[in-house]
């Protein structure tokens, strides 16, 4: 997966990422940065005041854009990166995803986004010529071409990158919080992987260099109704697994909060498996990215998983 993601950048040149990445979502604001090479990252993380930001795709995503700045200053600031350059990380729900089939596509990156920007004009529900896009060729051969795309909004990328830069850095790459994840996940086997978030659940497959799934679903408030929805979501997710693979998932990397405790991925596990349910008890549940037991500069909570920027950092410099 590190070979899709480390050219995966909306509304800017495609290469390496920074060594320093920072993800903004409704709780706050994580930053992580490299010290340098063979050295584990620094984590710090940030709150936001309840309404700072409200991601979507629809209307404006930073609703106290001063707030959000001096956060995403304050975090940096703490893990002291090498560069002004990171990796922006935003929310599952601000980016739509796509796989798109063509018999084959042009050498040059500026003569496939036209073509890219024609299929997905009537697969989004907002104007494409503008918006941010970024896409990988998933798989090649003579008679066709697998591409992932990533979009979204002009103005909601607008928004993101002018806090950054306010804050005093530039966005040298944009990754939705899912696909930056799977940057952190190091298996020579078939992945699946899910990401927690308070608004969205997101369920991917990989396949060596292949993304063979990657959904997104909107999660009620309703504690029963989340999670009878992700647990569907999963149990759909591991169903396509043993489809196309041809075998049943053993492990579910996950992503994500927990409920409350420092293990999130045993919390989750607890969570959707339960005693009478019907789901694969043989399927275990591990972190993507655990806490570690160093290297963090501020307090983190419960509600913080480190997946996306680690996996951020995976493709840096």
């Amino acid at each position: 997966m590190r070979s899709i993601l480390s050219k995966a950048k909306l509304g800017s040149q495609q290469g390496a990422r920074p060594p320093a990445a920072v993800e903004i979502s409704p709780q706050g604001v994580l930053a992580a940065a490299s010290p340098g090479p063979g050295h584990p990252p620094v984590y710090a993380f940030e709150p936001l005041p309840p309404g700072a930001i409200v991601p979507g795709i629809g209307e404006q995503n930073l609703r106290a854009p001063e707030v959000v700045a001096n956060a995403i200053r304050a975090a940096l600031g703490q893990v002291s990166p090498r560069t002004r350059a990171v990796t922006l990380v935003l929310p599952d729900t601000v980016v739509r995803v796509f796989f798109l089939d063509f018999d084959s596509l042009p050498a040059k990156a500026v003569e496939v986004l036209p073509i890219l920007r024609f299929r997905l004009r009537k697969m989004i529900p907002f104007e494409v010529e503008h918006a941010g896009l970024s896409y990988q060729v998933l798989v090649e051969s003579k008679t066709e071409c697998k591409v992932l795309a990533a979009v979204l909004p002009g103005p909601v990328l607008a928004e993101y990158e002018a806090a950054v830069r306010e804050a005093g850095y530039e966005p040298g790459a944009v990754l939705p919080s899912s696909l930056a994840a799977l940057g952190g996940i190091d298996s020579t086997e078939p992945v699946l992987a899910a990401n927690l978030s308070p608004l969205a659940l997101t369920t991917s497959i990989t396949n060596s260099q292949d993304l063979l799934l990657y959904r997104t679903l909107d999660l009620p408030e309703d504690p029963v109704l989340r999670l009878e929805e992700v647990q569907r979501g999963v149990s759909v997710a591991a169903a396509y697994f043993e489809d196309k693979l041809g075998v049943r998932p053993r492990l579910l990397y996950f992503a994500g909060i927990g409920a409350g405790g420092n293990n999130a991925a045993e919390d989750f596990a607890r969570w959707i498996f339960s005693p009478n349910s019907s789901d694969d008890p043989a399927m275990t549940v591990v972190d993507i990215a655990p806490r570690p037991e160093t290297g963090a500069a501020t307090p983190l909570g419960n509600l913080v998983t480190l997946a996306g920027v680690t996996g951020a950092l995976a493709g840096a410099n």
